[in-house]
């Protein structure tokens, strides 16, 4: 029923979640479609489809054109001269217009690798952006639970102005009585004052934390919105850590893997056929000093063995950067369990304080009384009597407090482990 009235106002609302019954869950969820880094992921999906375009038409042919102008201060001529025969000899000025075709047949894997390397680098990015998104909870977390430690002051509070209300109008009578005086009066009306100040502050305070959890999840809260306390009887699965840390991880390590691919790319032979047209003076026969169009085709096979020189280099580079990553995952998984094992402890405790809350307030409840009595038979003053009073109220604070740690806890250790 409360997950449909939540729906139900949201969907009637459409601006605004006011008077509706918030959960944590709910505030995750749209903290992080409201953060501006969200809108990253249609542009790393969008940058990977260009770079694997890219890549892919290196299979298509590449076309090239050239032309040039030239002349030279001397022309290849015979050395010896031919009685009858005039040999005309080519023109310094010469001319050329050429337009070239280049067709991979096969590459030695650089376009395949490159495929490979937009994939995972888009990968590297999206996981990055995961982790960068993920760190939103623990700040809804801390404003959550804020929001619901301070509610349950103004609560106990509220509750506490009533018993001072019961108590002035209880030493009025006595002062009627002549059992009590004004000064006894004065003394709870200061202690009334006191918690109209602390009242103020509470709610302040409150506003404070629902406006920065309106601006984080991206709607306008009502002040008086209920937040839905999270159920802390259900059993924490503590195991494997599934942080999104993890994934970025293993998608670096693979991206590194990709660049060890590449590394072998650089010195792999490279098929492909070729063709070249042209126009221009000379033409393919050089002994003709004439504009003459002509073409030429052929197969071009090479091999370039260059790479071979820092291919081990390379290689043990982007080793030391794998090692390196290993070390820095080590260190996360190392400080993530201690601060499991800090958090479980910290639940612990919580637990075992909230034990002894009720049995505490019970005891300062009949204290309280007690002093009451006495305070009726005139054998203790209204001063002790605010004592006790404030000790009753100071205890119910204590469980309150004890509460909302211990939930703060358990998400805590939620958001550590991401389980």
């Amino acid at each position: 029923m409360k997950r449909i009235l939540l729906v139900l106002c949201i969907m009637l609302s459409g601006y605004s979640v006011a008077y509706c019954q918030l959960t944590i869950e709910l505030c995750h969820e749209k903290a992080k479609k409201n953060y501006p880094l969200i809108k990253r992921y249609g542009l790393i999906e969008k940058t990977k489809d260009y770079n694997l375009s890219n890549a892919g038409k290196g299979y298509l042919p590449q076309f090239s054109m050239s032309a040039k102008a030239t002349y030279q201060s001397d022309v290849p001529h015979l050395p010896i001269s031919v009685p009858g025969v005039n040999i005309r000899p080519l023109s310094q000025d010469q001319y050329g217009v050429t337009l070239d075709v280049n067709q991979t047949i096969w590459d030695g894997g650089v376009i395949s690798s490159k495929k490979e390397m937009a994939k995972t680098t888009s990968e590297v990015a999206l996981k990055q952006l995961e982790v960068n998104l993920y760190s939103i909870n623990d700040r809804v977390n801390q404003l959550y639970f804020g929001i619901l430690l301070l509610d349950g002051k103004i609560k106990q509070n509220q509750l506490f102005r009533d018993e001072l209300e019961r108590n002035f109008n209880l030493i009025s009578s006595y002062i009627q009585n002549g059992v009590a005086n004004q000064s006894d009066l004065d003394a709870i009306k200061v202690e009334q004052l006191k918690s109209i100040q602390i009242q103020t502050q509470l709610m302040s305070n409150r506003k404070a934390y629902i406006d920065m959890l309106a601006a984080l999840i991206g709607e306008p809260i009502d002040e008086n919105v209920i937040m839905e306390k999270p159920n802390t009887s259900t059993p924490l699965i503590t195991g494997q850590i599934e942080r999104p840390e993890l994934r970025l991880f293993e998608a670096q390590q693979t991206d590194l893997e990709t660049q060890k691919k590449l590394i072998k790319t650089g010195y792999m032979p490279k098929l492909g056929v070729f063709a070249t047209g042209g126009y221009g003076r000379p033409g393919l026969n050089m002994l003709e000093d004439k504009f003459a169009a002509y073409y030429i085709g052929g197969v071009r096979l090479s091999w370039n063995f260059g790479g071979l020189y820092t291919e081990k280099n390379d290689r043990r580079i982007i080793e030391a950067s794998q090692s390196s990553l290993a070390a820095e995952k080590e260190t996360f998984l190392f400080n993530t369990n201690l601060q499991v094992t800090q958090e479980q402890s910290e639940i612990k405790k919580n637990r075992d304080l909230l034990k002894y809350d009720d049995e505490i307030i019970t005891l300062r409840n009949n204290v309280k009384k007690a002093a009451e009595v006495k305070v009726a038979n005139g054998m203790l003053t209204v001063t002790d009597l605010m004592r006790e009073i404030n000790a009753e109220d100071l205890a119910k604070q204590d469980k309150i407090q004890h509460e909302v740690e211990l939930l703060l806890s358990i998400y805590n250790l939620k958001y550590t482990t991401n389980n």
